[in-house]
């Protein structure tokens, strides 16, 4: 029971309110730490439950001080305006009994209008790196009385570029009392990198290994022959599985847009998610998959982390993501909060060694399926490495022709020097030089 974290009565009202029994497991790790002040790395699957297990203790903070406000006294750090702005909602939700306001800076709006918020000084600053960046540079922006820095998808935020504008933001926190950086993976050597710089003595919380995220969703891979049958394959599992709500991924903007384009064309009520469509656009479209307006998005991995939708329970990647993160990221939009997902992957001969690569850093073997009458020609390699990638039929060398291949053109020779030889004197204390003449 919340009951149990040392949280202000106001909070544990919103709780009950909001209809929070239980803690989930990342909560109930990472409250009663961060109550008590200190730093925390925390790696917790996406839909674990995360945005409370920091936003509550950051409330409670908060809460307790009822001087007027003169600068932002939190700030949270997140990769997409669509999580930023999920967060906020939370936020807001958690602190509905209370007096703390809660502001949201993010690219795709007005900078006249966030200059005029940031000028009102919330007590919790919500944005994406780049756009604080810029009211920083423009002296909007003053993070030198913030008490709590918050970094969430914190890998998330280096794999999109943003280390430069993260650790310039948290500079500018110098005098924070408290940082929590919470992530979905390790992130590797960057993220490490990043954690020490900025944690001070802080508790590493491991919720999830990389091997047991996702263990709600099944996992299938389907083989095919080219992306027009990928296209039909799409076709058939969004028309015969049984679903709520689905996201198909790729990997590419112009292949989110053409297969937008067939699936409208065949009667599917689909939009459209990239990074090339503005804010309303990509407002509107989540807005319609939420609400349900909508049952399938089509998108890329700028709708990979941050969105929450209930009722998602189908994954197909169109493309097979480029790294085994991204993997995570994506399927971890279905499977949420104990729910059940179906995670599809769509491979063809280019798309066989990266699935094998993700199988093995997840440590998992994914489940082999073949819809029939769309089974293609291409089942896999014939022969595989021990890695389970595809084993390639080694060159043989052939004898080529005359003048098929340009010989090698000769180095020049170098005159040949006389060599010289030494003589020892009759006396046989001064050796003579004398050289051998060269050779005609």
């Amino acid at each position: 029971m919340f009951a149990q974290f040392k949280l202000h009565e106001r909070l544990l009202k919103a709780v009950a309110e909001l209809g929070f029994a239980d803690p989930t497991p990342v909560q109930a790790a990472a409250i009663p730490p961060a109550l008590e002040g200190h730093d925390l790395r925390v790696t917790a699957q996406t839909g674990s439950g995360k945005t409370a297990a920091f936003v509550l203790p950051m409330l409670n903070r908060l809460i307790g001080d009822a001087q007027p406000r003169v600068d932002v006294r939190a700030l949270i750090l997140l990769p997409t305006r669509e999580l930023a702005q999920q967060t906020l909602k939370e936020v807001e939700r958690f602190a509905q009994f209370t007096f703390l306001k809660a502001g949201l800076i993010t690219g795709g709006e007005d900078f006249k209008v966030q200059a005029a918020m940031l000028r009102r000084v919330p007590d919790v600053l919500i944005g994406t790196p780049g756009r604080l960046i810029e009211h920083l540079d423009a002296g909007n922006l003053v993070l030198g009385d913030v008490e709590i820095l918050i970094l969430d998808e914190a890998d998330r935020m280096l794999d999109m570029g943003f280390a430069e504008n993260v650790m310039r933001l948290t500079e500018a926190c110098a005098r924070r009392q408290q940082t929590l950086l919470f992530s979905a993976t390790t992130g590797g050597a960057g993220l490490r990198e990043m954690s020490m710089r900025i944690l001070r003595e802080p508790q590493h919380l491991m919720l999830n290994r990389v091997s047991e995220l996702n263990e709600n969703v099944r996992q299938q891979i389907i083989t095919a022959d080219d992306p027009a049958h990928k296209e039909r394959l799409v076709h058939w599992l969004l028309a015969n599985e049984t679903y709520e709500k689905a996201i198909v991924f790729t990997n590419t903007r112009a292949q989110a847009d053409r297969l937008y384009g067939h699936l409208v064309a065949s009667g599917s009520k689909v939009f459209v998610l990239h990074g090339e469509k503005d804010q309303k656009e990509r407002k509107l479209a989540i807005e319609r998959l939420r609400q349900g307006g909508v049952k399938v998005l089509v998108a890329t991995d700028v709708a990979a982390r941050g969105l929450d939708v209930e009722g998602l329970d189908l994954v197909i990647n169109f493309d097979m993501p480029r790294s085994g993160d991204e993997y995570v990221h994506r399927i971890g939009r279905t499977g949420r909060a104990g729910g059940e997902g179906l995670a599809v992957s769509l491979i063809t001969h280019n798309d066989w060694n990266l699935m094998s690569s993700i199988e093995r850093y997840l440590k998992q073997h994914f489940e082999r399926r073949v819809i029939k009458g769309l089974k293609g020609s291409y089942q896999g390699p014939k022969q595989l490495k021990a890695s389970g990638k595809a084993a390639g039929a080694k060159k043989k060398k052939t004898d080529r022709k005359p003048g098929e291949k340009k010989a090698k053109a000769a180095r020049p020779k170098a005159p040949k020097r006389s060599e010289p030889t030494v003589v020892v004197s009759q006396d046989g204390l001064a050796p003579l030089r004398r050289r051998k003449p060269a050779a005609e």
